[in-house]
């Protein structure tokens, strides 16, 4: 059965490239545009993994889906990889951590389809 992988952005080209390149490697892919309904389609379909942007329709749209993906019973224990461009535009470094980013992994963009994947491979290893 293939892994599914949820990715959340708002940018239509880096969701359709990566989609593109897990779909590739046969991996079960949805999408969603903005933390609202990347959190519902959570719920719903039980990803594998979770690939979440953090700046969408606002610049904390991401960490707030991520602690409220931690706080719902069904999505918990799904792994999170924070992709974002935010330490581009704030002077210090974010780091996963239980309470206020509490995600897997945390990568800088741009990331390569096959740098995200090799850590998707990783989480579900």
């Amino acid at each position: 059965m293939s892994k599914k992988v949820l990715l959340v952005d708002d940018d239509a080209d880096l969701l359709s490239v990566n989609r593109a390149a897990l779909e590739g490697k046969g991996y079960k892919v949805e999408t969603a545009m903005n933390g609202k309904d990347g959190i519902k389609k959570a719920q719903d379909v039980r990803p594998d993994v979770i690939v979440l942007d953090v700046m969408m329709s606002t610049s904390s749209e991401g960490f707030d889906a991520a602690r409220a993906l931690r706080k719902s019973e069904e999505t918990k224990r799904i792994p999170i990889i924070m992709l974002t461009s935010v330490n581009q535009t704030v002077p210090f470094k974010f780091e996963p951590d239980e309470t206020y980013l509490p995600v897997s992994v945390f990568m800088e963009k741009p990331v390569k389809p096959d740098t995200l994947m090799k850590e998707i491979n990783k989480l579900l290893a």
